[in-house]
Formats: C-alpha cells, structure tokens, sequence
C-alpha cells in the first residue's frame, strides 16, 4: 500500500508564524518565522531571529527584530516540518526574507546560531565545542568506574558508537540527566527498556542496533519531552511498535523517523556483516549488494582458512597478498560497471577487510597478534584497487 503523503505539518504552521523556544545555549528564550513549507520533501523554512530575553507570550513582546545573521551568513535553514513539541506559535509577521533557503539541517537547535554571533561580537574567535555533550565508545561504558565514582549530571547530549554489546542500565546508571542519545552500531544492547529511565530525554537516534523486543520500547507516558525518533536498521518488532506507540505523538510534536526495520532472518544472515549498511543504499542495486556480499563472504572464508592453517607469517603473508588482490580485482570489476563505490564505500570495505582480521584474532584466542595478516591483505588490496 502505496504511503499517503501528508499536506501539511503535523502541528499547525505557516509561513509567517514566528515561533519560540527556551535555548540552553542562551540561558533565555529566543525566536524564528518560518518562511515556507515543502510538503514534497516535508521541511519547513525557518529563519532564525537576533532576538533573546524571557519566555515571550505574542511577537508584540519581541520589539523590532530582524533575522539574525550568524557566522556563516543569513541563519536561514530548512528542517523537519515537525514543530517540536517544547516550541510555541507566539503570532504572525510579514516575511522577513521571501527567498527559499540554501541549507539543510536535522533537528530545529534554536539559539545555537545566535550564542556563536554574540560570542564572535565579543571577540571570542576560539574554536566553540558543546559543553553538554560527550563522545565515547562502548568499550568506555562497559568499563568498570574506578571506585564509587558519581554519576554524570553535566553531560545533556551522548554519542556512543558502539560496538558489540552495550549494558542500557549502565548507560542510564552514568549518565541520568541525559536529554539527547545517539547510539550507533553494530552493538546489540541488553536492558534496552532502562531508557526509559531517561526522563528528561528529547531525542534519541539509533543506527544499527539490536537485540530490543516490543517490551523494550519507550512509552510516551515514560518520556513525556521526546520531540525527534529515528531508528534505523532497528529489530523488525521493534521499529513496529514504536511507530505505533509514537505516531500518534507527532501532532503534539514528535518527529518519528523509521527506515530498514530488521526481520529476524535479515539478522541471522547480516548482523556480523560488514557491507550491511549497503543494503538498500541509494545507489547501491540489490544485485550489485548481492554480488558485493558474495565476494565479501568468499574472501573471509579464505582468509581464515588461510589463518588457521598454522603456517607461519613468513609462508602466509603471500597468500593474504594475493587475496587482497582477488578482494581489490572484483570489487574494480563491480564498480566499472556500476560505478557506485565513493570514499565511504571505500571506507566500509576497508572496514571490512579489518573486520575479518578482527574475526580471526578473537578465533585464535587472546594474546595472538596479527597485524601482519591485515597488512598483508591491504597491500594486496592497495597494489591493484581502481577504487
């Protein structure tokens, strides 16, 4: 059933509307007009305005404003069409600049444009960084706190690139006052449902991550500020009852994305499959991802036939050579015909190559270091890709 295409925003807004919002970045409430509507792509215009001061309840309060003029220019962007659920409609203007915008961004961040130009104008040139937000590995959280370390109260924002598994009681243990989580696989989590132990939560984007049921979801009633869902390459059971549980939330405010919801078997065959994300990729057919797959799955099984044969470095090392060669040969051969491969495909089978070695080091056992079998494979690799 073909999906019907929505002809106006979720909650009411027009070009003209000036709409407010509290900006943690400014301490204070500040304001935008939107300036159109694209029901096609489903974005809104939004032009961001030099104005800040407390919660203002009609335009009337905002005194002469004119847009704002950021670093980079006009602070004029287009972004989901979904008003978030904390901003407010305070009236209507005349259009304060009648072109289309040129850039495009995710998540609506009122306030962050207009902080940098106040912090420029006060001559601070220096490189700006979120103080409320971290970047860690899984590896990270699932390590022991020293002691009886305290939780993280200042950390707002998380980024966890992830890999294998991820304890979510931990995470919510570490880092309670969290308002947005970003987690980004392959990592399969375990308490998936102890997010909603994150009260304060606004957004949450999950990319390549596993192992949640339908009773793990989040509950509206648990996390009643959500304003931004997106699940990516999510378990099938459980992209399906989120969308169901917070489609409904859209009219007051939630942007709900969910692309590639993995069935089981999907699972079974690519959760230990590096080219995943191929799958469905814009350019990428699914007869080139097929033949991709193949290819890739032919040089792990040699290579780690080749590993555990227990020959020694110096008798391998030109057998790995020559599969990296075989690798970098067909991959030149599917891109010649279907010119697909740019720097992040390149990347991803890089990626791919480390995975296998990856494989094989866990197989052999801790302590074995092969370094040198990785090396091998890429200069075979290196020594023939057109890519």
């Amino acid at each position: 059933m073909a999906t019907v295409k929505e002809s106006a925003p979720p909650r009411p807004i027009v070009p003209g509307d000036v709409v407010a919002a509290f900006s943690e970045y400014l301490g204070e409430w500040t304001a935008a007009q939107i300036t159109s509507l694209d029901p096609d792509h489903q974005l809104a215009g939004v032009l961001h305005l030099d104005w800040s001061g407390p919660e203002p309840v009609s335009v009337a309060e905002l005194g002469d404003v004119v847009p704002l003029w950021g670093p980079l220019g006009l602070s004029h962007c287009h972004y989901e069409w979904v008003l978030p659920r904390s901003y407010k409609v305070i009236g209507r203007l005349p259009l304060l600049h009648d072109r289309t915008p040129n850039s495009y961004a995710f998540g609506w961040g009122m306030g962050l444009d207009l902080a940098l130009a106040r912090r420029r104008q006060q001559g601070d040139e220096s490189q700006w960084s979120d103080p409320w937000a971290k970047h860690i590995t899984g590896t990270e959280l699932n390590d022991p706190l020293p002691g009886t370390a305290d939780p993280d109260e200042e950390t707002r924002r998380l980024t966890v690139l992830a890999a294998g598994s991820l304890d979510c009681a931990r995470l919510v243990e570490r880092y309670p006052a969290l308002t947005g989580l970003t987690l980004s696989g392959p990592v399969t989590l375990s308490s998936a449902s102890s997010l909603n132990e994150l009260t304060s939560l606004k957004w949450l984007r999950l990319s390549d991550v596993f192992g949640m049921v339908e009773a793990d979801c989040l509950l509206p009633g648990r996390v009643p500020e959500l304003e931004s869902l997106e699940l990516v390459s999510v378990p099938a059971e459980y992209a399906t009852a989120m969308r169901r549980l917070w489609r409904p939330e859209e009219p007051q405010g939630v942007y709900v994305r969910v692309a590639k919801p993995r069935k089981p078997q999907w699972l079974a065959e690519n959760l230990d499959n590096p080219l995943r994300n191929w799958d469905d990729r814009e350019q990428i057919s699914a007869a080139v991802y097929k033949k991709a797959l193949a290819q890739y799955r032919a040089t792990r099984r040699a290579v780690l036939a080749v590993l555990a044969s227990g020959e020694s470095a110096d008798v391998l090392t030109p057998r790995l050579v020559e599969l990296g060669e075989q690798f970098g040969e067909a991959f030149n051969e599917l891109d010649a015909r279907a010119g697909f491969i740019e720097t992040i495909e390149r990347e991803e089978l890089y990626d791919a190559l480390d995975a296998i070695i990856t494989e094989a080091g866990a197989e052999a056992g801790s302590g074995a270091d092969l370094a040198w079998a990785g090396e091998g494979l890429i200069e075979g690799c290196e020594s023939v890709r057109d890519w």
